[in-house]
């Protein structure tokens, strides 16, 4: 091999370790972040959660979301229910 061919295997085969280098280092910071992502996911979850656990709480005190509670699960939850009810029967029945 000439000296030129030399010169090119030598520039290649540092630019091919520099960029295994950072690919490595790269793998290494994004699974730390993915870990940090999925605290965050987490926790995200608890506050949403406590969120309409206090929600809740607030519309049950109130006098008119305790006065409309009460409607929504007496008259219209169990119309709702019977319409789904009916909906499913007359599929069962068009498919046969």
């Amino acid at each position: 091999m000439d000296v030129a061919e030399w010169i090119l295997v030598a520039i290649l085969s540092l630019t091919l370790l520099v960029f295994l280098i950072l690919g490595i280092i790269l793998i290494v910071k994004l699974l730390g972040i993915a870990g940090e992502i999925n605290k965050v996911v987490i926790k995200g979850q608890d506050i949403a959660d406590n969120a309409n656990g206090v929600v809740s709480n607030i519309k049950g005190m109130t006098s008119i979301g305790g006065a409309v509670e009460a409607f929504v699960d007496k008259y219209i939850n169990p119309k709702l229910k019977e319409k789904t009810k009916e909906r499913k029967e007359d599929d069962r029945r068009k498919e046969k």
